[in-house]
């Protein structure tokens, strides 16, 4: 049986998953010693992520090619903007941000560059390579969840909550419809499609580990 193309595409960003799993912020929030400033940043420039990640997931329920898709990319974006903003909005409470901290938020520069890829991404690419660039996020964090819920639970119960719903089942079966999908879609392609999924798939994960790293190190505009 052949292997399925989203298993080539990990094993082409194995190196930059791995580094994500090592991260001081991924293990800081394993073990609960990330610093609270360091999370409040991330839940802020998070919160501004979901809104020009929305802008991708309604791009992908135009585009996509049946109306089986077209219906999982709407209802995402249903879920995006009125299920996951909303716990957001609560979740960044519990930090002490208010919504109008969070909407204040300007995005930082890999915030605004990963955001910017994506969208554009959506508009001009193949819509293969769309949910080549969503992958990563969905499948990355899911991974991470389901690594760090295998270790000792966090002690700080906010952290906790956030491993809870990554590695939950629910999230594990959102990343495997979208594996699904890109191996259901890259079915037959040619190779040089496939090579342009695979280029967008590792932007998308070294974007996901930029993100860790623009939060770790609180980001901000130079001048």
């Amino acid at each position: 049986m052949a292997e399925p193309f989203s298993a080539r595409l990990r094993a082409a960003a194995s190196d930059v998953w791995e580094a994500q799993h090592e991260h001081p912020f991924i293990r800081g929030i394993g073990d609960g010693s990330l610093d609270l400033n360091r999370f409040r940043y991330w839940v802020r420039q998070d919160y501004r992520f979901l809104i020009e990640y929305a802008r991708m997931l309604a791009t992908a329920s135009a585009r996509a090619p049946n109306l089986d898709a077209m219906t999982k990319f709407a209802e995402l974006t249903n879920e995006t903007l009125n299920v996951e903003m909303s716990m957001h909005r609560s979740y960044a409470a519990e930090f002490g941000i208010g919504e109008d901290e969070l909407e204040r938020e300007e995005l930082s520069p890999t915030c605004r560059a990963y955001t910017d890829f994506l969208v554009r991404t959506a508009a001009t690419g193949s819509f293969a390579e769309v949910v080549g660039a969503l992958l990563p996020c969905m499948w990355g964090f899911s991974e991470v969840g389901q690594r760090l819920a295998a270790q000792e639970r966090p002690s700080d119960s906010r952290y906790a909550a956030w491993v809870d719903m990554y590695a939950s089942s629910e999230f594990a079966e959102l990343a495997a419809w979208c594996r699904g999908l890109l191996d259901s879609i890259a079915d037959g392609l040619p190779g040089s499609a496939l090579a342009r999924i695979e280029e967008t798939f590792v932007t998308s994960s070294r974007y996901e580990y930029l993100f860790w790293e623009m939060a770790w190190n609180e980001e901000a505009w130079p001048v």
